[in-house]
């Protein structure tokens, strides 16, 4: 009768019978003994067995008279045979503006396999596993009962605080703890502000080319995504001001924009400053791997120089710990802190407490400060090995240059390269390398690659190198 365990293959083959018609409305079951006694069950198996299918409405039972398939639609179900496993002809299926738009998004090309060069993921060798394991190990012991409960609304209390304080010192940002609420990442954080600010058809501008992931949530919720272009000093006002509309929100990656890596200039923050302040637009600052500086200190967030709270700003560990511990953390004017916490509540009823509380011992015994002092060399040191490499084996293939931050390179194609078909190339080949042409919305005039270097060890560099000029010339069209 096949793998599964006897007492299964009963209960599945008495629900198809009844379904099926072959047990008709009213058909009398063998006693539970004696199908116990043909099939090699014990009588206590049978008995539980027609017990759960009586419960749910398969059969039905009389006392005295014993148990009897139920009535069950029969105008619906053919006496002769079994209905098919799955319909002969796949039934419509008809998605909502909001669905039609999600499948339109790059989120499906987000898969959990790492691969040299994937952008934005740290290096998992390097993780301080023994220090983090014992802080897990630790927070089960305390919490107790407290580890089974839905969580603080805004998220646990000391997170909250260790996170203003690193906030406050590493990057400049002005608030308290009660400002802080932690999300289950940067996703959540983006939908978040726009399920408490916007309405459905509300203008968002964003840079172009820019955070897919921060355009598709928006986009998901039925936003109007305004693409604005980015010259050398950031996200262009002037140009959303003469094409753009009057925005509700501006989304802007200054520190380290992504995917360009430009760094938004003192002038252009201010002016956008103004700019939000005049319109009544919230900006929405994503500071997303900020902490990885490689000449100098990290440059403070735009978020400290906002005198008119319309600022949100958004981080996450993601990038300094590792993705799926699935936890970032908002920043919001203290007018906001309530309706965001409440929008959360609706969405998710919190994030789970464990791994706030290990995190916040984390950082409260200097190790985050430690592990992201320690990824700033080695990432430094990965990212000279990356541009030797390219510049050895794949000259006249790619143009790269150095960034002083970030976790990725933007690696120039020749004129007239396709950096899609490029990038499938290379993934068939077994290299990862996001098309810089994703990140745009309207047409963008050079063709370029993301080649992330944090998640690549050292000795692999070269190799994948490569490797990876040796698929772009045979892809050469």
């Amino acid at each position: 009768m096949g793998r599964r365990p006897l007492s299964i293959q009963l209960d599945a083959q008495l629900r198809a019978a009844v379904l099926s018609g072959r047990l008709g409305p009213g058909a009398r079951l063998p006693a539970t003994r004696q199908l116990a006694l043909e099939l090699g069950l014990s009588r206590l198996t049978v008995q539980n067995t027609y017990e759960q299918l009586v419960a749910e409405g398969f059969l039905t039972s009389v006392t005295g008279s014993g148990t009897f398939a139920a009535d069950i639609a029969p105008e619906n179900l053919s006496p002769k045979r079994p209905a098919p496993a799955r319909p002969a002809v796949a039934p419509e299926v008809r998605l909502s503006r909001r669905g039609q738009a999600i499948s339109r998004t790059w989120a499906a090309t987000r898969v959990a396999e790492t691969r040299a060069f994937r952008p934005s993921v740290p290096a998992p060798e390097l993780f301080p596993m023994a220090a983090w394991s014992r802080l897990w190990a630790k927070a089960l012991r305390r919490l107790g009962p407290d580890l089974f409960g839905y969580g603080r609304a805004g998220g646990y209390p000391p997170l909250r605080a260790a996170i203003a304080e690193h906030l406050s010192n590493a990057r400049g940002v002005n608030c308290d703890p009660e400002q802080v609420i932690v999300t289950a990442g940067s996703q959540q954080s983006f939908a978040l502000s726009a399920l408490a600010l916007l309405d459905p058809s509300d203008l968002a501008w964003s840079e172009d080319p820019g955070h897919t992931a921060g355009r598709d949530v928006l986009t998901a919720l039925g936003i109007s995504v305004v693409p604005v272009p980015i010259d050398d000093e950031g996200l262009s006002v002037s140009e959303g001001r003469r094409h753009g509309g009057i925005p509700r929100l501006i989304f802007v990656t200054p520190s380290h924009q992504h995917p360009l890596g430009v760094t938004m200039s003192l002038r252009r923050r201010l002016e956008l400053l103004r700019f939000a302040q005049r319109s009544g637009a919230w900006i929405l600052e994503d500071d997303y791997d900020s902490e990885f500086r490689y000449s100098g200190r990290p440059l403070p967030a735009l978020q400290g120089l906002d005198g008119a709270a319309r600022v949100i700003y958004a981080g996450t560990f993601s990038k300094v710990l590792y993705p799926s511990l699935r936890v970032g953390y908002l920043v919001v004017p203290h007018g906001l802190v309530e309706p965001f916490c409440t929008a959360q509540t609706v969405l998710s009823q919190g994030i789970s407490t464990l791994p706030q509380v290990v995190l916040a011992d984390f950082m409260g015994e200097g190790r985050f400060a430690a592990h992201i002092r320690r990824m700033r060399v080695a990432y430094g040191e990965r990212q000279k090995l990356l541009v030797a490499a390219l510049e050895k084996h794949a000259a006249g293939l790619i143009q790269v240059d150095p960034t002083d931050a970030g976790m990725h390179l933007t690696a120039w194609l020749p004129e007239g390269t396709d950096d899609l078909h490029a990038a499938r190339a290379l993934w068939h080949g077994g290299i990862e390398a996001i098309p810089l042409s994703i990140y745009a919305q309207r047409p963008y005039p050079r063709a370029g690659l993301l080649l992330g270097f944090t998640a690549v060890t050292p000795e692999a560099i070269e190799p994948k190198v490569k490797q990876l000029a040796a698929i772009l010339r045979k892809s050469r069209p």
